[in-house]
């Protein structure tokens, strides 16, 4: 048979089959040359002919700790495949390492994501398994797939266990940063140092605070786009082997039905993963993903939305940054569908009517969830914070709009005036930090621009300056910092970013001279440099634009068609409407 039953009980026929023909000698020349080389690859007919092929595409690769066990994963995926009648084959796709890959791998996440679309348009596939979980991969996976509209299903790599130094719990990147402003203030010995060193990431997984990956993982599960509970499972517990084969096994299902993402995705699937990621006190990358996520699925969002929904939205995760604990808590605690149990009491937070990929609407993903620890999952009676843990600001140096993690920054800072420190480059930035003639305040504003799509390149996570040398040595632990850039989600601070139009294109931060003042203003979402507008007209007018940064390859391509922060720095050809055309398997 070329086809299955789906939901309706019309037959859905399989896009494989006119590859490989009807039965094995219908199809022409070219389906018997694809049969052949089948049988090249050792498969027999019967293992692949009229069953849903199911593409498993990872993320796995020797430099990336966050996917070091999807290797694994992927064999237990195949396992649910198989079991489920389905005909798995994996696909080796780029690995985006936050760790290890310069200057950003966000400068590569639209190219993953556009490997993700090719390859599921140009191969004989029916559905996938989209394996991945570090900060980027999650997005550009689910935006290929979601451009590509073949039925697909995430497995999330899950947390890595939570770390320890001398009897304290370290989370990743967390205590990365403070553990290093107090080795840079003399106050922790190199001996001790590397203590922290080797305690702070020690198991598979991606990082166990409320990173951007925890973030943007839980966004594939409130989409609708993963199984129940499968972002919060730490990577090495035994139930995380048991998702990836019940997720490989509802693969084929999904070919069978034909359901694609643009049957799930919909207005209110992303309201409702922009409400779990400010009741999670979640990562200021989602905005950005979000954006692009949606852009891809033909749905407009914008900065303004998340403003919008936080404003009712209480922040009922007490994970860290943000709050005391680690994803392994969370998941002990109840894990997601828990917290979304206790979103659900909002009033008009969640949808839980609309279609996921369980064939059950989203209300059945946390109906019987089920909170262990009050302290970890809070009620809407007893939250972290009143609302959501992201502010979008505007103003005249943020005139399409700059954000900041408020609840992670010192709150008497969050109204505030000073004098800009300006540094030109992130290298500009490195040199004179903690240069003892650097002339700094607690009251000072840093400023950093070419840190933005254009300038960084790629974005990076820049935008958690480091307090100045001088500062840490007095004790000063947060100042107003603003930039162009993004910053890790498991930073903290009193930090401005994605400040939008960015510096490189001539965007207001272009303009401030240090001295400048500039208050932030969180209560009223304002960011003002305040300089008046003759002399920002005179500025602009001397400005001279930047060198770019590429002048061929990948970076050429990037440069030419990179949109703003407020845009979700997608490229603008991916992100219009618009089909291509299915290939000819003939």
């Amino acid at each position: 048979m070329s086809g299955d039953q789906g939901s309706s009980g019309a037959a859905i026929p399989l896009r494989s089959a006119a590859w490989f023909g009807e039965g094995r000698t219908g199809g022409g020349l070219r389906a018997f040359s694809h049969r052949s080389r089948m049988r090249q690859l050792g498969y027999l007919p019967e293992e692949h002919l009229g069953k849903p092929v199911i593409a498993v595409l990872n993320t796995w690769s020797d430099i990336n700790p966050c996917h070091m066990h999807l290797r694994e994963r992927a064999e237990q995926v195949k396992r649910g495949v198989w079991q489920a009648g389905g005909f798995p084959l994996e696909f080796p796709v780029a690995t985006l390492s936050e760790t290890f890959q310069k200057p950003t791998p966000m400068l590569y996440r639209n190219l993953l994501s556009m490997e993700t679309e090719e390859v599921l348009r140009s191969y004989p596939i029916d559905g996938a398994v989209l394996m991945g979980g570090c900060d980027k991969t999650i997005p550009a996976l689910l935006m290929g797939a979601t451009s590509a509209d073949l039925p697909a299903i995430v497995v999330p790599a899950g947390p890595m266990l939570r770390g320890h130094h001398r009897g304290r719990a370290l989370g990743s990147g967390t205590d990365l940063w403070a553990y290093w402003d107090e080795f840079r203030a003399g106050r922790l010995t190199e001996c001790e140092l590397s203590e922290v060193e080797c305690g702070l990431a020690r198991s598979p997984g991606h990082c166990m605070t409320m990173g951007t990956a925890s973030t943007m993982t839980a966004v594939a599960e409130v989409l609708g786009l993963a199984l129940p509970g499968a972002s919060s499972i730490p990577a090495v517990d035994s139930a995380h082997h048991r998702m990836a084969s019940a997720s490989g096994a509802r693969a084929v299902a999904l070919a069978r039905e034909g359901v694609a993402p643009s049957t799930i995705l919909s207005r209110e699937a992303f309201e409702d993963a922009a409400a779990t990621v400010l009741a999670l006190g979640g990562s200021t990358n989602a905005l950005i993903h979000l954006i692009a996520m949606a852009g891809r699925a033909g749905i407009p969002l914008a900065l303004e939305d998340f403003d919008r929904i936080g404003a009712r939205i209480p922040v009922l995760a007490n994970i860290r940054p943000v709050g005391r604990y680690l994803m392994e808590d969370f998941y002990y605690a109840g894990g997601l569908p828990a917290l979304l149990l206790q979103l659900s009491k909002v009033p008009g937070a969640l949808h839980p009517d609309r279609p996921t990929v369980t064939g059950k609407p989203f209300g059945e993903y946390y109906r019987d969830g089920a909170t262990h620890d009050n302290d970890v999952i809070r009620t809407p009676d007893n939250p972290v914070a009143p609302t959501g843990g992201v502010a979008v600001l505007h103003g005249n140096l943020a005139p399409d709009g700059a954000v900041i993690k408020h609840l992670a920054a010192d709150p008497r800072l969050l109204t505030h005036t000073g004098p800009a420190v300006v540094f030109d480059s992130y290298a500009d930035l490195r040199e004179r930090i903690d240069d003892p003639e650097l002339d700094v305040t607690e009251d000072s504003v840093l400023v950093l621009r070419e840190a933005g799509p254009l300038g960084g390149p790629g974005m990076p996570e820049y935008g958690m300056l480091p307090i100045p040398g001088r500062l840490l040595e007095k004790g000063v632990t947060d100042l107003v910092r603003i930039s162009d850039a993004r910053m890790s989600g498991t930073s903290y601070g009193a930090c401005v970013l994605h400040v939008a139009p960015e510096s490189h294109t001539g965007g207001p931060l272009a303009l401030v001279r240090t001295g400048d003042r500039i208050t932030l203003d969180v209560p009223g979402r304002r960011l003002v440099l305040e300089v008046d507008d003759a002399e920002l007209a005179r500025r602009r007018a001397a400005w001279t634009p930047p060198e770019p940064h590429f002048e061929r390859g990948y970076g050429a391509l990037y440069s030419a068609h990179i949109t703003q922060a407020n845009q979700g720095c997608d490229f603008d050809f991916l992100a219009r409407p618009g089909r291509n055309p299915l290939p000819d398997p003939h």
